[in-house]
């Protein structure tokens, strides 16, 4: 980048930010004709609704934060501009997408089987006289041998 101009355009401190910019910028550019050259239908069948929801998600909030950098780079205060709105509205649908993918992600409730834990793990008396006479039907009578 120093090469491309005379030094005096900016100042040299901000060279090394300009540098990492620019490299940045060009890995944008790679991976956006990747996806452009790769047939959108084709990999949206491959896909659950889930998962489309979150591509097309991803794909117009990054598009939306290139704009809204291109905003800051032409003097223009994105925070006043109806970007801001297009960004939050994105980011609350992105948000419902992570709560729907947590809620299957969550531990489910087996119902018939903590029945059986909570029906074993509690002791009934009356329950237990039962089945200790039907297991020893001699237990509690005393046989004396003389």
């Amino acid at each position: 980048m120093a090469d491309d101009g005379p030094m005096e355009d900016y100042p040299t401190e901000i060279e090394e930010n300009l540098n990492d910019f620019e490299s940045s910028l060009s890995s944008v550019q790679n991976m956006v004709q990747t996806l452009v050259s790769v047939s959108r239908s084709d990999n949206l069948l491959k896909l659950d609704p889930l998962d489309r929801a979150k591509l097309d998600l991803m794909s117009a909030y990054a598009l939306n934060s290139m704009f809204w950098m291109y905003l800051v780079t032409q003097g223009v205060n994105p925070k006043d501009h109806a970007i801001k709105q297009e960004l939050d509205r994105i980011r609350t649908y992105m948000n419902k997408v992570k709560e729907i993918t947590d809620k299957r992600k969550a531990a489910r409730l087996d119902k018939d089987a903590a029945s059986r834990f909570v029906r074993n793990a509690l002791w009934d008396p009356e329950d237990k006289k039962r089945e200790d006479t039907a297991e020893h039907p001699q237990r509690g009578k005393h046989i004396r041998f003389s």
